[in-house]
């Protein structure tokens, strides 16, 4: 027999059911509620009471240092953290590129907008953010060595997630293919690929590529880096994928195969919407990942949003003790785009699943 429902408990009874059910439980309920009496406040007032704020000096900050937070280092860095290298008199550009990429991103989560006029407004985008951190047209010429910060990290994110995806498809159906040529490159590929580390992937990408490339031929290292990215995450998008299809039940494609549909149309209509419904979390799993993964670039001297952030408090000798508040604004920015992209997949899959029931 269950018990009663939760509504009808009220608080005490969810406290008694749910923190204080046993003698165990109750002493580790009273230590934790302990702990956190003691730490919030301390960070609380940390971060935000006794915490500087502002356009003020370094000698506000030394005036406060360890019991405030020195936020007044992002107001004096936050150009450099968020452009990097990039000109400073052109760094407005770099903002109207994050505003167009931004935009680009939100216009995508409309569903009423998933037809041929968003890919129109993506070509658009895309066209508008290259001409504007790499200039042309009006504008000064800026050489990609010189771009940084947050357009970078956006630009290897969103192209390595636009490509990468359907590679990471057709990776996934030619594992399931029954030529055995095809099903072995694609195996072959996928397993190699997953066995190494982005890290070692970034570097053949830089160094070692350029090794095999005829003399005085020269490809761009961003380029090179996109190119290096999109190959390794759509190794890992072509599991997420191949888990879907084998999630879809028989009964489909004998269906499909049953109305004589050909391959790519069983694919596109039947099979795939199916199975990428399945493969939600492990997509978007793979999306997250490779937006933190970006700052692996560094490696190969790509100024990130992450590198960024720690060169802006290393070059300056008199804000560097403020290291921490520079490294937990980066924190913040990462975790609002991974949350954004969490909470829109949990909204994506509900929708989806609405739609499957009717």
């Amino acid at each position: 027999m269950s018990g009663a429902p939760t509504h009808r408990l009220g608080a005490a009874g969810w406290l008694r059911a749910n923190l204080f059910s046993t003698p165990g439980n109750s002493v580790l309920t009273v230590l934790m509620l302990a702990l956190l009496a003691w730490l919030v406040p301390k960070a609380f007032g940390w971060l935000f009471l006794n915490a500087v704020w502002g356009a003020q000096p370094v000698a506000a900050c030394d005036a406060v240092r360890g019991t405030g937070a020195c936020w007044a280092v992002v107001w004096s860095k936050f150009r450099f953290m968020f452009f990097g290298t990039y000109p400073y008199a052109e760094q407005w550009r770099g903002g109207l590129a994050i505003a167009v990429l931004c935009s680009l991103l939100v216009l995508s989560t409309w569903r009423v907008l998933w037809n041929a006029w968003l890919l129109l407004i993506w070509v658009v985008g895309i066209a508008l953010t290259f001409w504007l951190m790499g200039g042309g047209l009006g504008l000064v010429p800026v050489r990609t060595e010189q771009w940084g910060g947050l357009p970078v990290t956006l630009i290897l994110a969103i192209f390595g997630v636009g490509f990468a995806f359907p590679l990471g498809v057709v990776l996934a159906l030619g594992r399931r293919s029954e030529l055995p040529i095809v099903r072995s490159l694609s195996v072959i590929y996928i397993e190699v690929v997953r066995g190494v580390p982005l890290i070692t992937v970034l570097f053949m990408a830089s160094v070692m590529f350029a090794l095999f490339m005829p003399e005085g031929l020269r490809i761009d290292q961003l380029l090179r880096a996109q190119v290096a990215i999109i190959l390794f995450v759509a190794a890992y998008l072509a599991e997420a994928v191949r888990g879907g299809l084998q999630a879809v039940p028989k009964g489909q494609y004998e269906a499909a195969e049953a109305l004589g549909l050909p391959f790519w149309k069983k694919m596109g209509l039947v099979i795939l919407p199916q199975a990428l419904r399945a493969s939600i979390p492990p997509i978007v799993n793979s999306f997250i990942s490779l937006f933190k993964d970006t700052s692996l670039v560094v490696v190969i001297a790509i100024y990130d949003f992450a590198y960024a952030v720690k060169k802006s408090v290393e070059i300056d000798a008199s804000w560097k003790p403020y290291f921490i508040e520079a490294f937990l604004f980066s924190i913040v920015i990462y975790w609002i785009f991974c949350f954004a992209m969490s909470r829109y997949s949990q909204r994506l899959e509900r929708e989806l699943a609405r739609g499957a029931q009717r």
